[in-house]
């Protein structure tokens, strides 16, 4: 929807809320509850078309369906982001106060020509937000993460805690689902990389995704989980379900928050304990954050191959510094030698992604994880983005090449029956190297 054909002027403006408040006198609000939504929006409309013809304001016929539509956002949805959320290249939908609006729309931030009327109207909306999915935000309770119905994940937070006003962030729930051919086109990886990431996940290796936020870690965990086995028992964990898996044998858990009185609380590191009672082939974490790490560590450690995860970070190097601080959030008494070893036995492979300035995801570096070389984790690059320089339009420049070093992941692959080309990691005349 073009955003022009929504916006009101100041005449359409005025009129629509001397029609709000009217109709607000007239509705059976606790009666709309009970019928389906198109017989509310019908009954909406009609009223206010009546409404309409007792003005005496003549309106034109595109006015008028500005208008109703607008009040039908009001009454029965989320206001101005209502045509966002209709807007299916919305990635990501970010409220500061009631005059600031912003997207994210194929990676680049821009400022919409939408606002609320005021601080009272966007609380509205929040309040709305959240008792639709059972919570309640207010000044004991100033702080909301939630997921909307439609899956997308909701966090707002209000004064006093937020001083520029009332504030929402929405990561939009895609329905779209991508395939690894997509993330070739996009410019994310290259085919030589599709071809090694397919080979790895089959063959069970233990895969850590880092990057930053909006980098693209949850869509590329989701493309990589299509390469296991439909004949694998495979269970999800995430704090926020988004995961689309395609295999018939499934099963999704999701961590619970703590209620209004702040019991009840299911947190992902009770869910992983309990996911090794369930038999899993599979353990696929949304996004390692917390005490959960130290239970990912032990499952990948004691015969549970082929688990995958996430993990906010900016450096594969700083990917391993925030494990081992995860493991040591557990309370255990463990020598930071001992953690490391640990992480270095349970992880084989580490993706790096990256958002860069020209709003493009891109996988920035793969590397291997050896062992342990006194007290440092040894790790080597296999792919690496090569970076030349940014074009006049700003877009990044560069390539993804191979580094030329030999995987040692190589030969386990191929004793289970996927024998890569070695040109894909740079020719026959790889060597082994470690960083």
């Amino acid at each position: 929807m073009n955003l022009e054909d929504y916006i009101l002027s100041q005449d359409e403006e005025a009129h629509k809320q001397r029609l709000h408040n009217k109709l607000m006198d007239m509705l059976d609000l606790p009666m709309l509850q009970t019928v389906s939504s198109a017989q509310a929006s019908e009954q909406i409309e009609r009223l206010c078309l009546q409404l309409m013809q007792d003005s005496p304001t003549p309106l034109s016929l595109d006015s008028r369906q500005k208008i109703i539509r607008q009040i039908l956002d009001e009454v029965l949805g989320h206001g101005p982001l209502e045509p966002l959320l209709a807007d299916p290249t919305v990635a990501d939908i970010m409220v500061n106060g009631c005059n600031n609006i912003y997207i994210e729309r194929r990676g680049r931030i821009e400022k919409v020509p939408l606002t609320f009327r005021d601080d009272v109207h966007l609380m509205g909306t929040i309040e709305r937000i959240v008792s639709s999915v059972g919570r309640r935000i207010d000044e004991r309770s100033p702080m909301v993460d939630a997921r909307l119905k439609d899956g997308s994940r909701v966090n707002a937070i209000i004064p006093p805690l937020a001083l520029n006003g009332p504030t929402v962030s929405i990561r939009r729930f895609t329905v779209e689902k991508l395939a690894i051919d997509t993330l070739i086109d996009f410019g994310t990886i290259t085919p030589a990389v599709a071809e090694v990431m397919e080979a790895v996940v089959k063959g069970k290796l233990n895969i850590l995704i880092s990057g930053g936020t909006g980098t693209g870690k949850t869509t590329f965990l989701n493309i990589l989980s299509g390469f296991i086995p439909a004949n694998q028992r495979i269970i999800t964990i995430e704090d926020s379900a988004e995961l689309q898996l395609q295999q018939p044998h499934v099963v999704q858990l999701e961590s619970r928050p703590a209620n209004i009185e702040g019991k009840g609380e299911v947190s992902q590191r009770d869910l992983v304990k309990n996911t090794l009672r369930m038999r899993p082939d599979r353990i696929v974490i949304g996004e390692v954050r917390g005490a959960e790490a130290f239970d990912m560590l032990t499952a990948m450690n004691t015969g549970h191959e082929g688990s995958l995860t996430t993990i906010h970070a900016n450096t594969p190097r700083d990917a391993l510094g925030r494990l081992e601080n995860m493991v040591a959030m557990t309370g255990f008494d463990m020598p930071i030698k001992n953690i490391r070893a640990q992480v270095a036995s349970a992880l084989d492979l580490i993706i790096q992604l990256e958002r860069q300035e020209d709003g493009r995801r891109r996988l920035v570096s793969m590397q291997e994880v050896h062992g342990m070389e006194g007290e440092t984790i040894t790790m080597s690059e296999i792919f690496t983005f090569e970076r030349t320089g940014v074009d006049g339009e700003g877009n990044v420049l560069g390539r993804h090449r191979p580094t030329g070093v030999m995987p040692n992941f190589y030969d386990r692959l191929a004793r289970r029956g996927m024998v890569l080309p070695r040109s894909l990691f740079g020719g026959d005349d790889v060597h082994r190297g470690i960083l």
